[in-house]
């Protein structure tokens, strides 16, 4: 009976263990708030630079601690010890700063940091260790999310544990207020293992000299690759003010294949490689920058400061986890003749208007002084481009419940004149190989109608459902939109037809296009996407569609008007020419409809009373989809692409309507991006994404700006708890904070605490429960054995009760060893260079298209039509 009790009592002290385990994921990061370096009060929001995105994710802000830079082109650094000890992966990097203020910034991953002070000027040196470079940002580039499976390992047994951040401060009078600066990134870390790791492959020029007044010199880096493949899926290029191009290649066979080509003086954002392209052992690297030296009068060379120059071309790509090597450099040129080969288009500027460069330094609505490399400029404001002075970020709202709404197939989004949310979704319908045939025709009409409400209303702040209809009137949902008089205007796929809808009728109030019939006359469609209402002249437009390639127009009481549009013809897509016309938006300021031409990944705009083309926006960003647009009053347009192809980022696009230029991109925290579907967005900038795959309904708000000029372009508002933002927003600007927020933020903040304790209780009991048992059954069994068999009962029953312990230990120790899950990879090896090399990589100063959809399917038509949705 002493053995069993023993043996009872070991294996309750291994289940406490492994109780401990199942502890509250924030728990992992008390240790490191209690050490949180303090900071500037215009910082506020700094001190809190881990935040819980769940079990297993988190997100990791990394900020300068409130400086300000006394002269010119000062390098700062700050550390930042990774707050877990297990392996990690970062997936996301999102800039928090402003060319207003920083001039580039670099994030490195090391062991040991040159200093342990808050801040250090990097003269120091970054890393006393090999460091490696993570990711890179200079002239308002945009976020960069990683491919899904891909990711920068951190932590561990080989992994980074530091991460240093170096921030150059090109030109210090923008800190003649003495202010503080807060700038920096925030990084989105999963613990889940990714089977893809991420690295860094610098090529840099270092021994380029730019002679005064030469018209065009050229920088070339070319390297043997020696080591096991890597996938090239983004691309970085950096030079200072004299840098016209650089252009990135892959060499086999003497075969150049482009990796990614642009111009410097553009955001230098990590761009999607446009087709997948991998290296192998054996291959060539080679990469050129294209100067000029007019307008100097003495040589320029590489160097870190105003008067010098850079030549880097950054890759990022992936390998396999067991052979990955997280950085590589090239520094040299290894067969300078093989250039004489190099594709005529290195060769070429890219063109880049003078508005343009000023808009993304920030200064478009200021006058440059004139030096001897730039120029004088004052830009006019235009009437439509005042929003652009106001400073906003798009960031998902973390705490609207919105995001667990069960919906089916999210199709179509509006907001209606209370500027409630609208839904149409599919219910239980799917949209599959199996919905059409080859002439289009719904095959699946047994099923009979939806039997749920597909249209719903949502209150736009807690998600409440205010009201639902559109019960057994569809098949396959697909369009939305609401006219001025709240009327619902949509489209079925499957019945090929328009409809429009009273908000509280059960009957459609008018049809377009023939039951269950595709066509392509005036009165019939083909798989029809969307539709839209000029509030004006009441007109109706639809896109016409998965099947056709037409904008087709009706007038308010269903009368044809005139269509335009054709199929995109082999080669280049031209004006007028759609593949998948899948969204459309009123711009009635300007008198324009948009159209989001889905597999041309563009935007096509025309004038709505006669069709006649106006523009195209397309970005290289967009990748070979994009699914929906929507535009505001004051000349904002929203869009977002679709599932990618390898290299494509799915994310969410903000763009000046006049200009055609990205001002802001966005992702979301909660869950990803699958196959995003539609987008509609408010006056004031709210978003909503809708996602056919996900079956979700995001909300994104716009962050503004902040008292002080490189706080508020810092972002300093980062992904975190609504009402915790609210209160300490409050509290920043010395105003008084609600009742409610308080309330609602402490009780946040209480829950937050007690949950680590409350699971280890509950946790604890439920794993004593059968323990409890598990003896009493023991001792009623030794008491029955004692009275059937006497004395020998108890070395049977130790015997027994040995063998059925050792199976439970032996059932604990393995089955519940958290410990396995994070254990690193021992091939996992790390390359870097030294601080030197390091230190001088990106220092400017500025002197003035995956597979297609299988969640939407329609049997292609020749010539074929891709993945549908």
């Amino acid at each position: 009976m002493a053995g069993l009790i023993n043996n009872l009592l070991i294996l309750l002290l291994v289940f406490q263990n492994s109780c401990l385990g199942f502890r509250n994921p924030l728990s992992v990061f008390k240790r490191y708030k209690d050490t949180t370096r303090s900071l500037s009060s215009e910082c506020l929001g700094n001190n809190r630079p881990v935040i819980s995105l769940g079990l297993t994710d988190f997100a990791l802000d990394i900020r300068m601690p409130g400086v300000t830079p006394k002269q010119s082109d000062t390098y700062l650094c700050m550390s930042l010890h990774l707050p877990v000890d297990e392996e990690a992966y970062v997936v996301d990097f999102r800039p928090q700063a402003s060319m207003d203020t920083v001039h580039h910034m670099l994030l490195f991953g090391c062991n040991v940091p040159s200093s342990t002070e808050n801040y250090w000027d990097c003269d120091e040196g970054t890393c006393t260790d090999k460091s490696n470079i993570l990711y890179a940002w200079a002239r308002n580039a945009p976020p960069t999310r990683l491919p899904k499976g891909v990711g920068f390992k951190v932590g561990g047994e080989t992994g980074s544990k530091y991460f240093v951040l170096q921030v150059h401060y090109g030109d210090v009078s923008a800190f003649r207020d003495k202010h503080k600066d807060c700038s920096g990134v925030t990084l989105h870390l999963t613990h889940q293992r990714q089977p893809l790791i991420a690295g860094m492959y610098l090529m840099m020029s270092v021994n380029t000299v730019i002679p005064p007044g030469e018209k065009v010199v050229d920088a070339d880096i070319a390297c043997h690759y020696q080591k096991y493949p890597m996938h090239l899926f983004a691309y970085r290029v950096h030079t200072h003010r004299l840098g016209k191009v650089v252009s990135g290649y892959r060499v086999r066979n003497g075969q150049w294949t482009l990796i990614g080509r642009q111009s410097p003086q553009l955001p230098q954002a990590f761009y999607p490689v446009e087709h997948p392209v991998d290296i192998s052992f054996g291959d060539t690297l080679a990469a050129r920058c294209l100067f000029t030296g007019e307008g100097r009068t003495m040589e320029t060379h590489i160097g870190g400061t105003a008067s010098d120059e850079m030549c880097n071309f950054y890759i990022m790509y992936y390998m396999e986890a067991k052979h990955a090597v997280s950085y590589m450099t090239c520094t040299q040129n290894i067969n300078p003749d093989m250039f004489r080969n190099i594709p005529q288009e290195a060769n070429i500027p890219i063109p880049v208007k003078s508005d343009m460069i000023m808009m993304t330094h920030g200064h478009h609505h200021e006058e440059t002084k004139k030096t001897d490399d730039s120029f004088s400029l004052k830009q006019p404001k235009r009437e439509e481009e005042e929003v652009l002075d106001q400073d906003f970020h798009i960031e998902e709202a973390v705490d609207w419940p919105g995001v667990n709404l069960k919906l089916g197939q999210v199709s179509g989004l509006a907001l209606d004149p209370k500027n409630n949310l609208v839904i149409f979704h599919r219910g239980d319908h799917l949209w599959d190989g199996n919905s059409f045939d080859s002439s289009f025709v719904y095959q699946q009409r047994g099923l009979g109608p939806i039997e749920q409400n597909t249209i719903l209303v949502i209150d736009p702040s807690n998600a409440d459902i205010l009201d639902s209809t559109g019960k057994n009137l569809f098949y396959l949902p697909h369009g939305l939109s609401i006219d001025k008089d709240g009327n619902y205007w949509v489209t079925d796929v499957a019945l090929h037809q328009v409809f429009k809808l009273g908000v509280h009728d059960n009957e459609p109030l008018l049809i377009l296009g023939r039951s269950l019939q595709p066509g392509s006359d005036k009165n019939h469609f083909c798989q029809p996407t969307d539709v839209a209402v000029d509030p004006v002249t009441g007109n109706i437009y639809v896109s016409d569609g998965y099947c056709n390639s037409r904008i087709v127009v009706f007038s308010p009481n269903g009368m044809f008007i005139m269509q335009w549009g054709e199929e995109t013809s082999v080669g280049k897509a031209k004006p007028g020419q759609f593949r998948i016309p899948h969204s459309l938006t009123l711009v009635p300021e300007f008198g324009q409809l948009c159209v989001a031409d889905r597999e041309n990944g563009r935007i096509q705009c025309f004038r709505s009373e006669t069709g006649e083309f106006t523009r195209e926006i397309k970005h290289k960003l967009f990748g070979r989809e994009l699914f929906a647009v929507s535009y505001i009053p004051g000349g904002l347009l929203f869009a977002v692409n679709g599932m990618p192809y390898p290299g494509d980022i799915v994310q969410g696009f903000v763009m000046n309507f006049s200009t055609g230029e990205i001002i802001d991109t966005f992702i979301p925290v909660r869950k990803s991006f699958e196959m995003p579907h539609d987008v509609v967005a408010s006056e004031d900038k709210t978003v909503y994404i809708g996602d056919v795959y996900a079956k979700t309904v995001w909300k994104f708000t716009s962050t503004e700006k902040m008292e002080h000029r490189s706080v508020k372009k810092a972002g300093i508002e980062v992904q975190e708890i609504k009402e915790a933002e609210t209160v300490i927003e409050a509290r920043l600007k010395n105003k008084p904070v609600s009742t409610e927020s308080q309330k609602k933020w402490e009780k946040h903040h209480i829950v937050e605490q007690a949950s680590p304790g409350i699971s280890f209780v509950l946790i604890t009991t439920l794993l004593i429960i059968p323990i409890v048992v598990l003896l009493a059954i023991a001792v009623f069994i030794r008491w029955r054995k004692t009275r059937v068999y006497g004395a020998d009962a108890d070395h049977k029953l130790e015997s027994s009760s040995g063998r059925i312990l050792g199976r439970l230990q032996g059932k604990g120790s393995g089955g519940l060893n958290l410990g396995n899950f994070f254990a690193s990879h021992k091939s996992y090896s790390r390359k870097g260079f030294d601080r030197l090399s390091t230190e001088g990589s990106d220092q400017e100063k500025d002197e003035d298209d995956g597979t297609d959809s299988e969640e939407e399917y329609s049997a292609p038509p020749p010539p074929p039509v891709s993945s549908s949705s």
